[in-house]
């Protein structure tokens, strides 16, 4: 698996050359929320669909 520097190195490669440093910062922050979400479900830390309806229509 890549080291997280050759990730985001990736990343920014990808990005279009006019980028600025704010569309950086976004793309490694959705990234880092995504993985640690990720990371989250496979330990099992997730709340059921079900249980987060009836919480948000109580």
């Amino acid at each position: 698996m890549p080291t997280t520097k050759k990730q985001a190195l990736e990343m920014i490669k990808k990005l279009p050359e006019q980028a600025t440093w704010d569309d950086i910062m976004y793309e490694l922050y959705v990234r880092k929320k995504i993985d640690t979400g990720i990371k989250a479900a496979d330990e099992g830390r997730v709340v059921p669909h079900e249980d987060v309806k009836k919480r948000l229509l109580r």
